[in-house]
């Protein structure tokens, strides 16, 4: 099914790290076994334009235990940060609690983010844009890990409007072994390489328009 007009329109003024967010890679999907051509590597990459959605994380009534991990880094971050970590692995920390409403599942909301890797590479900003990211929350339009770490479950609270927390998400939550933003078949092209564990500092503005 072709996407709408304006889907196309919101997709070619994404930015880098929209358009990574927007495209998880598909599991299921195989590489190809023999030397890729580059039309093969095209339907690849047009398959994962358009992910299947993945079911809402469970949201039980109880909140497991939380461990602690070592801070967040203290120079890429504005200030430490002692991370909590959740059951699946994701590790958040709460450097302002926002007073607005929570984020819900379904919803269409903005935020503001800065994506780097675990060496401390900024890979992508939407400050550095002045435009937060709208997209809907909770029903797999983003990865995994922003998901829960902004609407929560297993865990994890939802963040409230104006809120900002800081995520460390393991591989899985992320771009899992195939990384993202790859421009050939080597792992040192891709702007995010296989198996990366990812850090966000996210601010939740708040409900869209829409």
């Amino acid at each position: 099914m072709a996407p709408s007009a304006a889907a196309a329109a919101a997709a070619a003024t994404a930015s880098p790290l929209s358009r990574l967010l927007l495209s998880l890679p598909n599991p299921s999907v195989k590489l190809p076994v023999s030397s890729p051509s580059r039309n093969a590597g095209a339907a690849v990459a047009a398959k994962n334009q358009h992910p299947r959605r993945r079911p809402p994380p469970a949201r039980g009534r109880g909140r497991p235990i939380l461990s602690h991990v070592l801070p967040a880094a203290a120079e890429a971050s504005g200030g430490e940060c002692p991370l909590e970590v959740a059951p699946n692995g994701l590790a958040f920390c709460d450097r302002v609690v926002g007073t607005g409403a929570a984020a819900e599942q379904g919803q269409l909301i903005k935020a503001h983010y800065t994506g780097r890797l675990e060496d401390g590479t900024v890979f992508d900003s939407s400050y550095k844009r002045g435009k937060p990211l709208t997209f809907r929350v909770g029903v797999g339009e983003v990865i995994k890990g922003w998901d829960q770490g902004i609407v929560g479950g297993e865990g994890i609270p939802p963040m409230l409007a104006g809120g900002k927390r800081s995520l460390r998400l393991p591989p899985e939550l992320a771009y899992g072994a195939r990384g993202a933003g790859c421009r050939g078949w080597e792992p040192t092209s891709c702007v995010i390489p296989p198996n990366s564990t990812l850090l966000f500092d996210v601010e939740y503005v708040g409900r869209a328009v829409g």
